[in-house]
């Protein structure tokens, strides 16, 4: 705590306070007063601050030294138990430098801007004096300055006067250079220009002989072309009669295939009544799951498809796929947005389903193979409400995994031998089930296939 001040001593700091309020302080020292009062301020609570500057409280020192300056300038000078508090946080932080300036003996060394803002916070006996004779101080080193300043100044506006008289002397130098090279061009594209003028003479002559060999070029072609044009038309008509040979002899191949078709048949009916009748003989129960019940795949009623791209095949005869059918334990595996999108793309998913659905199940029927229609289930966002038709197995693939993967998944685990028809015009999957001994068939055909049923 400070010691109170003597009965002298206060008419001293009385008498000092009142001659420094007839002059200003230095700017130097009042920025440097603010700022021992900014970085004071913080120590303080609420309560010891004076009422105007308690807004500031909050705000950091750098911000208060900025908005609050004046505020706090003033409060300092009217506010002597304020000026105290912060004189007390002074000696706290810089012991050296209040004890020196408290004594009278301010250190030569230190700078004359901290010592007059540590006397005017302090407010010492003579410390006015310390003020002014920083001030002075300041005007003596700002004189300094300027005077250093104006001498560099003159000394750099000297050097620019030299420079430019010698860019100048330089600049003509090398414009009478560049005029003396443009006299000499001016000269050298005159001789250009009449060179320029005998090409373009000899330049016509040659476009006239041009186009005279342009214009027996075209004769010569329109020749060629008529000749042309009889060539295409006998290559035409003996097209017409390889295309009729190749007919005929696809007609005999046909006839000669269907001979084979009912070789086999007969070879396989054989097959089918030693099968039965060693069932009957051994005594095995009908099978009451399927390979295709194992794959891990999501049931309707969990997830919403989304709609999935369609590659077509080319199309082939729907009465193929009845011989695949009628084969025994025959398995159909319908990879189902890729023959909705080939055969009804512009109908809604749900409707898309259920029709497929529908000629499912009467195919199923009719035929008696087991039926499986496998739709895209990833990334899906709502549940599908659909009751499976009779007869028909529909799964939908788990999120993250295609309805392709779940179709070779179904291939793959048929035992091998069973006859498995996979119903896709996707390319990839055509190839994927083929490599995994199952028949891969066009979305045609069964779209074609399922028309009659309607």
């Amino acid at each position: 705590m400070a010691q109170p001040e003597s009965g002298a001593e206060s008419a001293g700091a009385a008498g000092d306070a009142a001659e420094a309020l007839d002059r200003p302080l230095p700017e130097p020292v009042r920025r440097r007063v603010v700022a021992l009062v900014s970085e004071a301020f913080g120590g303080l609570t609420v309560a010891e601050l004076p009422a105007q500057l308690r807004q500031y409280a909050r705000f950091t020192p750098s911000r208060r030294a900025r908005f609050a300056g004046n505020a706090m300038a003033a409060a300092l000078e009217g506010d002597a138990l304020f000026r105290q508090r912060i004189g007390e946080r002074l000696r706290g932080t810089q012991p050296e430098l209040a004890g020196a300036v408290e004594s009278g003996a301010p250190p030569a060394a230190a700078d004359p801007v901290d010592v007059a803002a540590a006397a005017y916070v302090l407010r010492p006996a003579g410390w006015v004096k310390l003020v002014a004779a920083a001030g002075e101080e300041v005007q003596r080193a700002d004189a300094e300055r300027a005077d250093e300043a104006g001498r560099r100044e003159l000394e750099r506006l000297r050097e620019e006067l030299a420079e430019a008289r010698a860019q100048t002397r330089a600049e003509t130098e090398r414009l009478r250079a560049e005029l003396e090279a443009a006299r000499k061009e001016a000269e050298s594209l005159q001789r250009k220009l009449r060179s320029a003028q005998s090409d373009v003479k000899r330049g016509e002559a040659a476009v006239r002989r041009s186009q005279a060999e342009i214009d027996g070029a075209k004769a010569e072609a329109a020749a060629r072309v008529s000749a042309a044009e009889s060539e295409t038309r006998r290559l035409k008509a003996r097209l017409g009669e390889t295309e009729a040979a190749l007919e005929a002899s696809r007609r005999a191949a046909r006839e000669g295939r269907s001979v084979e078709d009912v070789r086999l048949r007969l070879l396989l009916d054989t097959v089918l009544e030693a099968a039965q009748g060693l069932r009957r003989e051994l005594a095995l129960p009908p099978v009451a799951v399927r390979p295709a019940d194992s794959v891990d795949a999501v049931e309707p009623g969990r997830m919403s498809p989304k709609d999935v791209a369609a590659r077509a095949l080319s199309e082939t005869d729907p009465a193929l796929l009845d011989q695949l059918l009628a084969l025994p334990q025959a398995h159909l595996v319908v990879d189902g947005y890729n023959v909705t999108k080939t055969g009804y793309p512009t109908m809604p998913l749900e409707k898309q389903r259920l029709r497929l659905l529908g000629g499912l199940s009467g195919l199923a029927a009719r035929t008696g193979a087991e039926v499986t229609c496998v739709f895209d289930g990833a990334e899906l966002a709502a549940p599908v409400l659909l009751a499976p038709p009779r007869g028909v197995r529909v799964l939908f693939s788990k999120p993250g995994v295609t309805a392709d993967e779940v179709i070779r998944q179904l291939v793959r685990a048929e035992p091998a031998g069973r006859p498995v028809v996979v119903v896709s015009s996707d390319r990839e999957v055509a190839d994927g089930v083929a490599r995994s001994g199952a028949r891969p068939v066009a979305s045609v055909m069964l779209l074609k296939r399922l028309s009659r049923l309607s």
